[in-house]
C-alpha cells in the first residue's frame, strides 16, 4: 500500500512511497518528444542524486521545476509520472515520497494565518517526511494560489497576507534547497503571468506545454484506442488504421489533451449497444463524437419510453416500494430521526 493510512498533515493532499507499479501509467501516458521528458529526468535526477554536492555552489539549484501551459494538457499527469519514474532510477539507493499538496488550503481570510501555514508546512511538514526517506518529490498544483504574483495583488483581497505569504513560501524553498537538497518541487500552473516573478526565478526549470499538434493528436488516439484495445481486443484494429487516425486527428486541432481522450469515451457513448458493448465501437462512431466536439446534437426522433427501451427485465428483479424508508422498514431509523429532532427545538 503506496498511500499513507493515517490522517494527511495540513495542506497535504496525500503521499505515496514510490517506485509503485501501478504509478507507471502517468509517465507513458503523456505524448511529447523524447527529448522533452528526457531534459524534465535529467533536471529532476541531477537535484535528487546530487543535490547535497550542488548545494555547496554559489549558484545552487533551488530544486524547483515549473510545468506551465493550458488546461487538459497533462502537466500534472507528468509531474507524477516524473516522480515515479524518478524513483526507479533511485530505488537501490532508496524510497522516494510523492507528497501532493493542496495550495487553497493555504489562503485565509485571518490576517497571518496563509502564512504561518505555508510555513508550518515547509519548516516542519516537508523536513519531516525528508527525515524518513532518502527521497521527496513535492507536487504543488495551481501554484498560482500558493506563491501569488505580490505585483499584481489586489487590494482588495488582503495584500499583506499575501504578501507575507509568498514571502514565506519563497524563504521556505531557499531553507530547503540549502539543508535538504534532496528534496525536489514539481509545481504546475495554467496562468504563469500570475506566479510572483521571485518564485520564477528561482526556477531551475520552466518547461511551458502547449496544446498537441496533429501528430501529437494521432498518437494521443492511437494510445487511448490501444489501451481500450487492452480490455476489449476486438478494438485493437482501430488503434492501428493510420488513415483513419489521421482523418479524426484533423477534426481536433486545438483540442487539449485530456479532451482529446474524452473524445474516446464520448465515442462509446454515442450509440446504446457500444455503450453495453464497447468492443462495437466503430469509426462511425468516433467520427460522429468529433464532429459533435464530444457533446450532443438536439435532434432526431421521440426517444422511447424506459419500457420501451427494456421490455425484457424479469418480474422477479424489479423492486417494489424502493423509496420506503418508513418506520415498519426501519424503525431503528425513524426513531433516531425523531429524538434527533427533538434535541434540535
Amino acid at each position: 500500500m503506496d498511500r499513507a493510512r493515517t490522517a494527511q498533515p495540513p495542506g497535504v493532499l496525500s503521499m505515496h512511497i514510490l517506485p509503485a507499479d501501478h504509478h507507471d501509467r502517468d509517465w507513458d501516458a503523456i505524448i511529447v518528444p523524447r527529448e522533452v521528458k528526457e531534459r524534465l529526468l535529467s533536471q529532476a535526477l541531477l537535484v535528487l542524486e546530487h543535490g547535497r554536492k550542488l548545494s555547496m555552489l554559489s549558484g545552487l539549484p533551488h530544486g524547483l521545476i515549473v510545468l506551465a501551459g493550458p488546461p487538459g494538457t497533462g502537466k500534472t499527469t507528468m509531474a507524477r509520472g516524473l516522480a515515479q519514474v524518478a524513483a526507479l532510477a533511485l530505488a537501490r539507493k532508496g524510497a522516494t515520497a510523492l507528497v501532493e499538496i493542496n495550495p487553497h488550503a493555504f489562503p485565509s481570510d485571518m490576517l497571518g494565518e496563509s502564512q504561518r501555514n505555508v510555513t508550518r508546512l515547509l519548516t516542519e511538514t516537508v523536513p519531516e517526511i525528508a527525515a524518513q526517506r532518502p527521497f521527496v518529490v513535492v507536487l504543488i498544483d495551481e501554484v498560482e494560489s500558493f506563491a501569488v504574483r505580490r505585483s499584481t495583488a489586489s487590494f482588495e483581497a488582503n495584500p499583506v497576507d499575501v504578501h507575507r505569504a509568498t514571502d514565506a513560501v519563497l524563504l521556505g524553498i531557499d531553507e530547503i534547497a540549502k539543508n535538504l537538497p534532496q528534496v525536489l518541487f514539481v509545481t504546475t500552473t495554467n496562468f504563469i503571468e500570475a506566479v510572483d516573478e521571485a518564485f520564477l526565478s528561482r526556477a531551475d526549470l520552466v518547461m511551458r506545454f502547449a496544446l498537441p499538434d496533429r501528430e501529437t493528436i494521432e498518437r494521443i488516439l492511437a494510445h487511448a484506442l490501444g489501451e481500450l484495445a487492452v480490455q476489449w481486443p476486438a478494438l485493437l484494429p482501430l488503434a492501428q488504421d493510420g488513415a483513419r487516425l489521421s482523418g479524426l486527428a484533423a477534426l481536433c486541432e486545438g483540442w487539449d489533451g485530456r479532451r482529446i481522450r474524452k473524445l474516446v469515451l464520448a465515442a462509446l457513448a454515442q450509440r446504446l449497444d457500444v455503450a453495453r458493448d464497447p468492443s462495437h465501437l466503430s469509426w462511425d462512431d468516433l467520427f460522429s463524437a468529433a464532429r459533435k466536439q464530444g457533446g450532443v446534437e438536439w435532434a432526431g426522433g421521440a426517444a422511447p419510453t424506459a419500457h420501451e427501451l427494456f421490455p425484457d427485465v424479469p418480474k422477479e428483479l424489479k423492486h417494489d416500494h424502493d423509496h420506503d424508508h418508513g418506520q415498519h422498514h426501519h424503525p431503528h431509523l425513524h426513531r433516531h430521526t425523531q429524538t434527533h429532532q427533538r434535541e434540535e427545538k
